[in-house]
C-alpha cells in the first residue's frame, strides 16, 4: 500500500481550468486577414506557442510573430486580452483544492503555460493565489514531460517520490510523473479525481493537518 503523501500537485489546463484556443482564434481573426480556423491551426502546429511557453520568446516578440501570420491589425494590449481570456474555472475540481488547503496540506501549480496565460489567470481567479507554489515551463526554459521541469518540482517542494500525489490530464505527462515514483492521477473527470485521491487518505474524515 502507498503511502499517505503530503503535497499535491496540479496541472492547470484541463484539471483547475478549462480552456478553447478556438475563441482567442476568433477574435485574432475579426482583427485579422484569415480565418479563425487558419488561425486556431497555427497556434496549434506551428513552434511559435512552444517556443512561448519555454521562454525562447518574449511576448513583444510572440505577438509580432502572430501579426505576420494573421495580418492582425490591433494593439498588443488587445491582443494579449483576446489570447488569454480563454479560461472558465472547472469547479469541482477548484472546490476539491480548497478542501485540501482547509486541511493545511501543501499544494502546488504544475503548468505548461506562457506569460500572457499566468498573468490573465492570477488577475481573473482568486483561487489560483492560494497554492505554496508556482513551477510554470516559460519560466525554467522547458515543458512535461521534459525530466528538468519535474526537478524543479522536487527541489521547490522540498519532497520526492511517494511523497508527491501529481493530477494532469495528459498520459505522458503523467508517465513522467510515475517513473519518479510520485503517486499520480489521470484527469478523467472530477469524480473521478476526488475518488482517487479520497484513497490516498488526504480527503478522508480523519485526515487533518499534516
Amino acid at each position: 500500500m502507498m503511502p499517505r503523501p503530503n503535497a499535491v500537485v496540479f496541472d492547470l489546463g484541463k484539471v483547475l481550468l478549462d480552456f478553447d484556443y478556438g475563441i482567442a482564434a476568433q477574435r485574432i481573426a475579426a482583427r485579422g486577414k484569415v480565418t479563425a480556423a487558419a488561425v486556431k491551426s497555427f497556434i496549434d502546429h506551428s513552434p511559435l506557442l512552444f517556443q512561448y511557453e519555454t521562454g525562447r520568446l518574449t511576448k513583444a516578440q510572440f505577438f509580432a510573430e502572430i501579426c505576420a501570420a494573421t495580418g492582425f491589425c490591433g494593439s498588443l494590449d488587445e491582443f494579449s486580452e483576446f489570447f488569454s481570456d480563454i479560461f472558465v474555472p472547472i469547479d469541482p475540481m477548484v472546490a476539491l483544492h480548497a478542501e485540501l488547503r482547509q486541511r493545511g496540506i501543501p499544494t502546488y501549480i504544475f503548468s505548461n503555460t506562457n506569460e500572457l496565460a499566468a498573468g490573465h489567470i492570477r488577475r481573473r481567479f482568486p483561487f489560483f493565489g492560494n497554492f505554496d507554489g508556482y513551477i510554470l515551463s516559460y519560466e525554467h526554459g522547458a515543458m512535461k514531460p521534459d525530466a528538468k521541469l519535474y526537478e524543479v518540482v522536487e527541489k521547490q517542494s522540498g519532497r520526492r517520490r511517494a511523497e508527491i500525489l501529481y493530477l494532469d490530464d495528459r498520459p505522458e505527462n503523467i508517465a513522467a510523473g510515475a517513473v519518479r515514483g510520485w503517486q499520480v492521477i489521470l484527469q478523467e473527470s472530477p469524480e473521478k479525481s476526488r475518488s482517487a485521491i479520497e484513497k490516498t487518505g488526504l480527503l478522508n474524515h480523519g485526515a487533518g493537518p499534516l
